[in-house]
């Protein structure tokens, strides 16, 4: 799952939330040397991209791409899932997106000595262009994949990928629902765990 997801399925815990977000930059036991809940958050991701990756639902979607993309479809999916959560916001959230991505910005930034340093370097390009919000739109999710493709040096061919997603658009979008359910319900487990296990 990409940045909104992992953000969301953090359940309105503040700490955990910065975990799930910065865990990529995580290597190994490094995730030890933060404060507990924090520690809980990155490995709440770990557990996420696991569970994700192993998913028969998502396979689905990741096949469909694959001869085009190969060992990027994964990466693309991700990114196609976040489309469908921000597009369907109000089926998941009753705060606005407009709101939660707006407080979550500011809990960045009040933690800003926190983030690993690429994650500090990254942040104001992702707060001026919103990319939270961004991807409720195809325009949003195309630019986001244009940048994932200048990142490969143009290798991954990712940003053509928005014509897969518009052709199984409904496909994509019934992937998404039926498994966002399954992997809510499994964050939710995952995180009850987590906060008995001392740090």
């Amino acid at each position: 799952m990409n940045f909104l997801a992992h953000i969301y399925l953090s359940h309105d815990d503040d700490e955990i939330k910065i975990g799930n977000f910065i865990a990529d930059s995580i290597r190994g036991k490094k995730y030890m040397e933060y404060p507990p809940q924090i520690q809980r958050g990155i490995l709440l991701h770990r557990n996420i991209d696991t569970f994700t990756d192993a998913h028969p639902t998502v396979r689905l979607s990741t096949k469909r791409l694959h001869a085009n993309y190969s060992h990027y479809s994964g990466v693309i999916v991700d990114i196609l899932y976040d489309h469908f959560l921000a597009k369907n916001w109000k089926n998941y959230s009753d705060i606005p997106l407009e709101t939660y991505v707006d407080d979550f910005y500011h809990l960045l930034e009040d933690n800003y000595e926190t983030l690993p340093l690429n994650v500090q370097r990254l942040l104001p390009h992702m707060i001026q262009d919103n990319w939270l919000l961004s991807y409720a739109s195809i325009e949003g999710i195309t630019k986001v994949l244009e940048g994932m493709n200048k990142r490969t040096q143009n290798r991954s061919r990712m940003n053509l990928a928005v014509v897969e997603l518009q052709e199984f658009y409904d496909e994509f979008e019934a992937e998404f629902t039926s498994f966002f359910k399954e992997l809510t319900e499994f964050s939710k487990q995952k995180l009850n765990e987590l906060q008995k296990k001392t740090f």
